[in-house]
């Protein structure tokens, strides 16, 4: 984006350094103390705690800083935090009660797509208004969803496109066994096709799986230029160590996951992520004025050495763009909300996007940054913005 265009970009929207900039809307001091609460639906315990917690953290830092600004509207946020425990019928139960008894006018929350699909008809039945902060598969759209993280096409096309510029033209995919491997890797099969690409191979492991010296070895037969991987979680941990073991480090193999921020290499350890590849919408190494404030101040907050991932940094916009969208309707009324995200611009940490007109998606930059020792990425790719395409021809 030129320096012209970016002056108009942070025209129509805002900046996050910009949180105390009272509009003229903004009802006086006689209304200040009063209160608009919001809700906060993630796991706080359970087996994606481990992933998902922070968020909360993030969530709720945004939250802080606008408070301190003056608010949304002349009203403080008061945040409602509700455990959805990793279960997903708990979720659900837990979302109806935000909605329903504690009338809350927006929600940040869930992690995985089941945890979104399990609440996603409780929203629609009661307008309520729900930003998913995690990449994931595409092939929805809700009235009330706003997806402030990628979807598919805005990072497997770019991952695929960069390591057959740079790295080579065969692939072997692996990934975990269930939506957003399956669908990932058939948006990769005929992007490697179309840059005259070959896939030598694909395989699924259950999720949790922590043997992977089959797969490992049929990776090694075939020798292919590049891994892509979309295996997650837990499974990381075996599923690194166990490469290394084999001879496949990343000095020696060209590996990029779309699933594995900085958050995940704290789990799998530092040491044996070297050199691998990662592609992502924001990564905490970025230099840029708002994300270096946006940093100092999460390490500030919650201690120096956290560290802020992808999905963090997505459920931080999040919190941003409704409180510019409210403030574009002057109203916290659901309907007049979603209206007002059309086209909703944020200079947010990582970088200036914006919401889609029409899909409730956000038009993202793709980065691809090779983990280092110390568990940060040096990033060695960023595209222009990407048009968000949440449901695309799969083979």
């Amino acid at each position: 984006m030129n320096k012209s265009g970016r002056r108009e970009f942070i025209k129509a929207g805002a900046s996050i350094g910009a949180a105390a900039a009272v509009a003229p809307w903004i009802i006086k001091s006689a209304r200040a103390q009063e209160v608009v609460r919001v809700g906060q639906l993630h796991s706080l315990t359970g087996t994606i705690a481990i992933a998902e917690a922070a968020i909360v953290d993030a969530e709720k830092m945004a939250m802080d800083e606008i408070n301190a600004g003056g608010g949304v509207l002349g009203r403080k946020v008061q945040s409602i935090v509700e455990d959805g425990a990793s279960d997903w019928p708990t979720f659900a139960e837990k979302a109806r009660k935000l909605l329903s008894r504690d009338k809350v006018a927006a929600v940040f929350g869930c992690y995985t797509s089941a945890s979104r699909k399990a609440v996603l008809p409780v929203f629609e039945q009661n307008n309520g208004l729900l930003y998913y902060p995690t990449y994931y598969e595409g092939q929805e759209q809700s009235k009330n969803v706003i997806y402030t993280a990628q979807e598919a096409t805005q990072s497997v096309i770019a991952a695929i496109e960069w390591m057959a510029g740079n790295k080579g033209k065969t692939f072997y995919l692996v990934g975990s066994d269930y939506i957003y491997p399956r669908t990932c890797n058939k948006i990769a099969k005929p992007t490697i096709a179309r840059v005259g690409g070959k896939t030598l191979g694909e395989d699924y492991a259950p999720l949790g799986h922590t043997e992977f010296s089959s797969i490992i070895n049929k990776i090694k037969a075939a020798k292919p230029d590049c891994i892509y991987s979309t295996v997650v979680g837990g499974s990381n941990v075996a599923f690194y160590k166990q490469l290394v073991a084999a001879g496949l480090s990343g000095d020696k193999q060209t590996l990029l996951s779309t699933v594995v921020s900085e958050n995940e290499i704290e789990g799998i350890g530092k040491e044996n992520a070297i050199g691998y590849y990662a592609c992502m919408g924001y990564f905490q190494s970025q230099k840029n004025p708002t994300n270096e404030r946006f940093v100092k101040a999460f390490k500030a907050k919650y201690g120096q050495n956290r560290v802020v991932g992808d999905p963090m940094e997505c459920g931080y916009t999040g919190v941003y763009f409704w409180k510019l969208a409210c403030e574009r309707a002057k109203s916290f009324d659901v309907d007049k909300v979603v209206a007002a995200s059309s086209d909703l611009p944020l200079d947010a940490p990582e970088g200036m996007i914006k919401l889609h007109k029409t899909n409730h998606h956000t038009w993202k930059h793709a980065r691809i940054g090779r983990a280092r020792a110390d568990g940060q990425f040096d990033i060695v790719y960023e595209s222009p913005l990407i048009e968000p395409n949440p449901f695309p021809k799969l083979t």
